[in-house]
């Protein structure tokens, strides 16, 4: 907080494909770069593409103030299995926990169906003789002796990360504290993650798993941001590096490196951030945020400015979502996050035939190396981006203001190889079935954070963002009854652009259980006051005073008797007991479509503190740097239906779209995106830049 508040500020988003970076001058002006992620070290993609960019600039590497970063490690270490090799100590007779999980699976009719591989084999999950009550007084002391022999047999044994997670231990910690401290003494440089530190919180399933999740990361986590703090160093830039969490707050790399279960949905958190932000800006405060890339497509909804939240989500291959009705499909993680869906179909996803003889697009993509087929980079699989690069609908000669080269005719092949020859299909026909199919995946994704949370999108627009968000929004809009679409400027990096807009964030929490009737305003007071000094605490070692921060408050309720619970926001002022209730009634009609009159229990009180970060970006009055040779004005041809013959279509800059609407077919080229305007629908540009996408006849 001591640097200079007018200097350099950057932002990184490091993606499966591309890694966008967002410059903000000392002028306010923003400046992009879009480089290919380094997959064997992202953090040398990282320092690469922003070192280039600051000389471009002529910006001096210590003028830059802060580096915000979203990063991919978390979630790639997870799906790679490349995670730290774990143990877990736990009570005696809880070994087989993560095992267990819920006795659920995500879809009852699926044979094919595997149950995820715990991150720890059962070999390696230990027990101890301890058990603490449910109301925190201790049954049976800890061993000590049981804590040392299992920690020299999972030493011994190669475990490279400890984790303890003890029953009703967020009651009372005090055992998990005394396992820790002998582990500590024994090993002192072996890593331990205590449930207490990381979710002291009821349910021994979901704390276990995030706790275990927790462990597994550390060594990749602490790890990565060594690496690119020295390679930071090694250019010249020395700044504090904040990490986007899952819930869309900066965290401090120093707290990252502990708790990285805090961050394994950092990269498309800041998108999120940024449309709230937007849309605040432009007094449209309800919107569905879809954002696509070249890895994955996410969708989120926002209700009067506030991203939809979660308490828990599991991640996992293929469609990662919160969904109330969709459960033990991945890894637990019982953390705040953004309420995000995210879908394998992004630009880089590859399409084929699978053993049933239908056409399938991603999960798997063909990442930044080699990449689509179409980058002539050595891969001969069909891709997204391929489809969209035959049926004209992107620069069939290069990307990114020229940077990347393109090869239709390679496209072409691959496609005719792979999809159009075994299906009996033209090339152009194939194409489109590669579209129709990622389409469906995506407003897939978009009905489970709408339709699901019984939300009518036909009631809300889509703001779509990402490299490809633009490409598809408007065939995925169709699909939902969506009648607006808009495009925010920088739309390509808009990930690290959100960053900018983000403040810093702590999170704490505490478990009440108990029926809200029989709590007064004086217990739920002094709640809250406890809640409030532990934050205000955080808060000032990061260097924000009181009136730099303020404090989000939720409370999670369920009818009594039911197991799984409903977070709702609240204010601290007025009757704040009265208005939990009230807010929980109408979220669960909203949720489920009925009110049911059984009491309610209040579970826990989580309380958010936000230090205001004085250099937060204003999207009222955002400036932007143009990038010279991002589009190409001209015409070609674009096949936009199948069946129907490909049609001449300008191709014109943002900068060409005024306030006046102008109807399709029309593709905006910019050096981050393209915008895909088909012939049913309009576009305009609105007074902050943003491109407004209407579509004919929609519902």
């Amino acid at each position: 907080m001591s640097r200079d508040q007018s200097a350099v500020r950057v932002a990184v988003d490091v993606g499966g494909t591309f890694t966008d970076i967002v410059v903000m001058t000392s002028d306010g002006i923003l400046h992009e770069s879009k480089v290919s992620t380094t997959p064997d070290d992202p953090s040398r993609g990282v320092v690469d593409g922003l070192a280039a960019l600051l000389a471009e600039l002529g910006a001096p590497p210590a003028s830059v103030a802060e580096v915000l970063h979203g990063t991919t490690v978390g979630s790639n270490t997870i799906l790679q299995r490349t995670g730290a090799r774990t143990g877990l100590i736990t009570t005696r007779g809880f070994r087989d926990v993560l095992e267990i999980g819920r006795i659920r699976m995500p879809d009852m009719f699926d044979l094919t169906w595997d149950k995820p591989k715990p991150l720890v084999p059962r070999r390696h999950r230990l027990e101890v003789t301890e058990r603490i009550a449910a109301d925190g007084t201790v049954i049976h002391p800890l061993s000590d002796a049981d804590v040392i022999a299992a920690a020299e047999q999972l030493v011994t044994d190669g475990m490279e990360s400890i984790a303890i997670c003890f029953l009703n231990s967020y009651r009372n910690a005090a055992h998990e504290k005394q396992a820790e401290a002998l582990i500590h003494a024994r090993f002192p440089d072996l890593p331990v993650t205590a449930s207490y530190a990381v979710l002291p919180e009821m349910k021994e399933y979901e704390r276990t798993s995030t706790t275990v999740v927790n462990a597994y990361l550390l060594m990749a986590m602490r790890g990565y941001l060594r690496r690119l703090e020295q390679r930071l160093e090694e250019v010249g830039i020395t700044a504090p590096i904040l990490v986007m969490t899952s819930n869309g707050g900066m965290l401090a790399a120093r707290a990252a490196r502990d708790l990285p279960v805090m961050v394994v949905a950092s990269g498309p958190a800041g998108g999120v951030i940024g449309a709230a932000r937007l849309g605040k800006a432009r007094d449209d405060r309800d919107v569905i945020v879809f954002d696509m890339g070249g890895t994955t497509a996410k969708a989120v909804i926002i209700e009067d400015g506030r991203p939809s939240m979660t308490s828990e989500y599991e991640f996992r291959d293929g469609m990662s979502t919160s969904s109330r009705f969709i459960k033990a499909g991945g890894y637990m993680l019982k953390v705040p996050a953004i309420d995000i869906a995210e879908v394998g179909a992004g630009g880089g996803s590859l399409a084929g035939i699978d053993v049933g003889g239908l056409l399938k697009v991603g999960p798997e993509s063909a990442g930044a190396a080699p990449g689509p087929a179409c980058y002539g980079l050595g891969n001969t699989r069909p891709t997204v981006t391929d489809a969209n690069v035959v049926l004209g609908i992107l620069n069939p000669t290069a990307l990114a203001g020229g940077r990347l080269l393109i090869e239709r005719s390679l496209a072409e092949r691959a496609i005719k190889e792979h999809v159009a020859t075994p299906l009996g299909l033209s090339v152009e026909d194939a194409a489109h079935g590669i579209r129709a199919v990622a389409n469906a995946a995506m407003a897939r994704a978009i009905r489970a954070v709408t339709v699901e949370r019984g939300r009518d999108p036909r009631d809300l627009s889509l703001m779509a963002f990402g490299g490809n968000g633009g490409i598809h929004s408007v065939d995925v809009a169709r699909q939902l009854g969506v009648r607006t679409i808009i495009i925010p400027p920088l739309a390509g990096v808009f990930c690290a652009v959100g960053m900018l807009a983000a403040d810093v964030e702590h999170t704490s929490l505490t478990t009440v259980m108990r029926l809200l009737d029989d709590l007064t305003v004086e217990d739920l007071s002094a709640i809250m006051a406890d809640l409030a000094a532990e934050i205000a605490s955080r808060l000032a070692a990061d260097g924000y005073s009181a009136d730099r921060t303020e404090l989000v408050w939720q409370a999670e309720l369920r009818h009594e008797g039911q197991a799984t619970e409903l977070p709702v926001p609240f204010d601290a002022d007025g009757n704040v007991i009265a208005q939990i209730a009230a807010r929980f009634v109408e979220e669960y009609l909203k949720t489920y479509g009925y009110k049911d009159q059984t009491p309610l229990e209040l579970v826990k009180i989580t309380v958010t503190g936000r230090g205001l970060r004085q250099s937060r970006l204003d999207f009222k009055d955002m400036k932007i740097e143009q990038r010279s040779g991002a589009a190409r004005a001209g015409y070609r041809m674009v096949s936009f239906a199948r069946g129907l013959p490909a049609v001449e279509t300008a191709i014109v800059s943002r900068a060409a779209i005024d306030a006046a609407e102008r109807s399709g077919p029309l593709i905006v080229e910019e050096f981050d995106a393209t915008i895909v305007v088909p012939p049913d629908a309009t576009i305009s540009r609105d007074g902050m830049g943003n491109l407004v996408l209407k579509i004919e006849g929609s519902a």
